[in-house]
């Protein structure tokens, strides 16, 4: 296939014919894809639409080796997870098309990454191997080629230090961390940040109490002197990110998109408005598996952009039980 023709693509005729090339190529190169729409008797030549697709419950990931490709991964990305808890792992064969997803993806959204010193909050994440986050952010930073954008952990008197330097010189920073952190940053300061975005990546990652989005962004405008609060969507088995400019709307680059699932009916697309299972097309996951069902909850509105409403409980998750592949 012609990986690289999907940051090309230009229309939703052009998106969907690479959808269906790549469904065939999946279907045909990955082993428990190939299976799995094999067991829903699926057949590929009756496949005609976004919503024939199967998509492949998240969970694979953590019990199966998801690859389309017959090279050898030069990454391997972990998600995170409690102590002794399974992990789901992403086998990265060409990490050119992790870099260009993500590069593309930011520019297109926020413009060029040298025009910003980027602030990383993100503690979690830096206190374990493989995430695919503290690769992108990483090499974001690189990027900005910013004397003073790095990595904080916890330091926050050194972050708040640097960001008020950063103000006095008016220069555009992006502050990426994660909630939990960034919600500690905010209630032990008071700023009022002029040319700061913020951003969360989500998740209270067990340190606190999960917070609603909404209730979350109040707290972090407070506290950082901002008026909106930015958010990325992304995970350890996509190579692409959503992202949303502090209304909770989340708005996809053009080659993902996400579907809404019937909670009761997975083969079911629900209708705008609607709440459902998030399904996520990531065509930059050509050499994995770019049609996957994932465990958050959300609705699409009619202009494309999506909210996300939470997690499934366990109890909730229907169609998933095929685990045994």
């Amino acid at each position: 296939m012609n990986q690289k023709g999907i940051f090309n693509i230009d229309s939703d005729k052009d998106f969907i014919s690479k959808c269906l090339d790549t469904f065939l190529f999946q279907y045909n190169n990955n082993i428990i894809y190939g299976r799995f729409c094999d067991y829903l008797k699926v057949n590929p030549a009756e496949v005609s639409t976004l919503e024939d697709i199967p998509f492949l419950p998240i969970q694979f990931f953590k019990k199966h080796k998801i690859v389309s490709a017959t090279k050898t991964s030069q990454i391997t990305f972990l998600s995170s997870g409690t102590t002794g808890a399974t992990t789901s792992k992403h086998y990265v064969t060409d990490l050119k098309i992790y870099k260009e997803s993500y590069l593309k993806g930011f520019e297109r959204f926020y413009g060029t990454v040298e025009d910003y010193c980027i602030l990383a909050l993100l503690p979690s994440y830096m206190e374990r191997n493989g995430s695919s986050l503290i690769y992108m952010v990483n090499d974001l930073i690189k990027k900005s080629n910013h004397p003073k954008s790095g990595f904080f952990l916890n330091d926050f008197e050194k972050l708040k230090s640097v960001l008020m330097e950063l103000e006095a010189e008016n220069q555009q920073v992006l502050l990426i961390g994660v909630s939990f952190a960034l919600l500690e940053f905010a209630e032990r300061y008071q700023l009022g940040l002029k040319n700061t975005l913020v951003m969360e990546t989500g998740g209270m990652k067990g340190r606190r109490k999960e917070l609603i989005r909404k209730e979350l962004h109040e707290l972090l405008k407070q506290g950082f002197g901002v008026e909106k609060v930015h958010s990325e969507y992304g995970m350890t088995e996509l190579l692409s990110q959503a992202y949303s400019k502090g209304n909770s709307l989340f708005e996809c680059p053009p080659w993902m998109k996400v579907l809404i699932r019937d909670t009761e009916d997975p083969l079911t697309v629900q209708p705008f408005g609607k709440v459902g299972g998030i399904n996520v097309i990531d065509l930059a996951n050509i050499n994995s598996c770019s049609f996957i069902a994932t465990q958050d909850l959300g609705k699409m509105h009619a202009s494309g952009k999506f909210e996300i409403l939470g997690r499934f409980d366990h109890s909730d998750i229907r169609g998933c039980n095929l685990m045994a592949l």
